[in-house]
């Protein structure tokens, strides 16, 4: 008898949508090893190994292009509007050359994070198909058609695509998600540490309390502009960065070696700063984090995230020209309380997964 085939199809904006998809492809593998995994997206392979170790199938497909940015702030609309034009234009082959792709390799189910297209082309050959995610791109480019009044008909499109959706996951810090017929609420997603805390705390000699250790993480594009400089005024504390390109500073923690990652550091750290983003605050929410977050304008989904934060954990929110330009002073004040008891539950990963499995039989 044949294995079951998955087939997960990944948005093709920046890291986060990938390296969750892969935690939970990872889950999903733990619970059944018999199931082979496609993973269809354009991130490099050693993202996806970084959270999913076994072994997949590594399909290169876009299917959408999210926001094109130069780094993980800066947006270009126009641009995006036009690979988005070219996307749909050139739709309607990719949606029949992929369906009978899936067809050969006789998929049974389609899970997508959370590329429109998926839905149609699962539709085309046959297949059941289910979605994950804390928003939809309709939501983002619906934010946009004042000022560029094209985005449009993208937005009716994209809301045709997810209504053929037949299943959908929908986590925290979410947007209604209405253009889904079908949706199911689930907990914070992410992985867990696989480092234990003492090895990490000795071999980056993270001597200093927790409240002195701050990540800086912005994502797989990073920031232009990160004022390094400002280190220099906090001499007592331990700074941690995945930046390659970061300067040596005494108190500056370069990670190079790729099998650590930020959730790696979780257990430690004092303050994570970042800039408005789901997997990060997910695995922060996870394990209690106090997050201190950039603003970020013009993206619909941030001003949701922030929300969620300031509702159920420790943090700060801090304007971005403040953070490029002031002096760091946030790090001595006191972290802002939660204003509710309001916490989500943290079994979104393993939800998902069992719900996969068990389609499976």
């Amino acid at each position: 008898m044949a294995s079951p085939v998955l087939y997960l199809a990944v948005t093709n904006h920046g890291f986060g949508h990938a390296t969750r998809t892969a935690s939970i492809a990872a889950e999903i593998k733990r619970l059944n090893p018999d199931i082979s995994i496609i993973l269809a997206t354009t991130s490099p392979r050693s993202v996806i190994d970084a959270y999913f170790p076994g072994k997949w199938i590594h399909r290169q497909r876009s299917f959408d292009c999210g926001v094109i940015q130069s780094d993980s702030i800066t947006m270009d609309l126009p641009g995006t509007l036009a690979k988005l034009r070219d996307i749909r234009e050139k739709s309607a082959k990719l949606i029949a050359s992929e369906a009978k792709w899936l067809e050969q390799l006789r998929v049974g189910l389609v899970l997508g994070d959370i590329p429109p297209m998926v839905a149609p082309i699962a539709k085309a050959a046959g297949l059941p198909c289910w979605m994950m995610g804390n928003f939809g791109w309709d939501f983002i480019y619906e934010a946009w058609v004042d000022e560029y009044p094209e985005f449009a008909e993208e937005v009716a499109w994209i809301r045709d695509c997810f209504g053929q959706c037949d299943r959908l996951f929908r986590m925290p810090f979410s947007e209604p998600m209405t253009a889904f017929p079908n949706v199911e609420d689930v907990g914070l997603t992410g992985v867990k540490p696989r480092v234990g805390m003492d090895v990490v705390r000795s071999a980056f000699k993270l001597q200093v309390p927790r409240e002195k250790i701050v990540l800086l993480t912005f994502g797989g594009l990073g920031l232009n502009r990160i004022p390094y400089e400002n280190m220099n005024l906090f001499p007592d504390y331990k700074f941690i960065c995945f930046d390659l390109n970061a300067p040596d500073l005494p108190n500056l923690i370069r990670v190079d070696d790729r099998y650590y990652r930020p959730i790696d550091f979780a257990p430690l750290i004092g303050r994570l700063i970042s800039k408005p983003g789901y997997s990060t605050f997910s695995e922060a929410c996870r394990y209690d984090v106090p997050i201190v977050s950039l603003t970020r304008e013009g993206f619909a989904e941030a001003p949701i995230l922030i929300q969620g934060i300031q509702d159920c954990i420790p943090h700060q929110v801090v304007e971005t020209e403040t953070f490029f330009t002031g002096k760091w002073e946030f790090l001595r004040e006191p972290l802002i309380q939660p204003r509710t008891d309001k916490r989500f539950t943290k079994d979104g990963t393993e939800t998902i997964a069992r719900a996969v499995v068990e389609f499976f039989g």
